[in-house]
């Protein structure tokens, strides 16, 4: 949980922490599936990468869903290579707190992956997720491909019209962009709550259905 004084706007030219050569040491393996949580990942598999606050509970209700393969939580969306937690927490390397999601598309497609991140969270807090403070707990998609962009951008009208239907007069202000490099978190991040039951989970949606209407893929 962050402290609720942690800066709110993405640090500007000259700000960010320089960060490090060295990748994160992470497991070969998802403690939770059994399978390989860093690449290389079997051919017939997609990946999808979201932020919706703190990333442990977003972790754990990703690797429930049959069809996911395995799962990994990181930064993505700043500047800083590498970055470690405290610098990600310190709001001056511009990355939210992610997961991967690595899924069978015949199993379970984006579509279902989108539903699920819109209704477990509340997309409309800019930069923060409930008690969590911060830009690192800001709400993002970040796509892999030309149709994971336009599903992306589908899914967010429908739950934009689904929450003004529902009387919720905030904005969405989820981030899309174009995946950048993932960077895999410290290993006692990675299946934090499998490892820790009893551990904070800030996961909590709006209580609005995501409808159907925008294509599977």
């Amino acid at each position: 949980m962050s402290d609720p004084h942690r800066r709110t706007s993405l640090p500007g030219p000259g700000e960010a922490v320089p960060g490090r050569p060295e990748a994160m040491l992470v497991p070969e393996r998802h403690f939770v599936t059994g399978n390989r949580m860093v690449p290389p990942f079997p051919g017939e598999l997609r990946q999808a990468v979201f932020g919706m606050g703190c990333f442990w509970g977003a972790e754990r209700l990703f690797w429930q869903q049959a069809g996911v393969h395995a799962t990994a939580v990181g930064y993505a969306g700043g500047s800083t290579p590498n970055p470690s937690y405290r610098e990600v927490c310190s709001g001056l390397t511009g990355h939210a707190e992610v997961v991967l999601v690595v899924f069978d598309p015949a199993v379970l497609d984006y579509s279902g992956l989108l539903r699920l991140f819109w209704e477990s969270h509340d997309p409309t807090q800019g930069m923060r997720q409930g008690a969590d403070v911060g830009t690192q707990y800001r709400s993002v998609i970040y796509w892999f491909d030309e149709s994971q962009q336009q599903l992306a951008d589908e899914s967010r009208a429908v739950y934009a019209r689904a929450l003004a239907v529902a009387g919720h007069r905030q904005p969405i202000t989820t981030e899309l962009a174009r995946a950048s490099v993932f960077y895999y978190a410290e290993e006692y991040h990675q299946q934090y709550l499998a490892k820790n039951p009893d551990g904070y989970c800030g996961i909590g949606g709006t209580g609005v259905s995501c409808p159907g209407g925008f294509t599977s893929a």
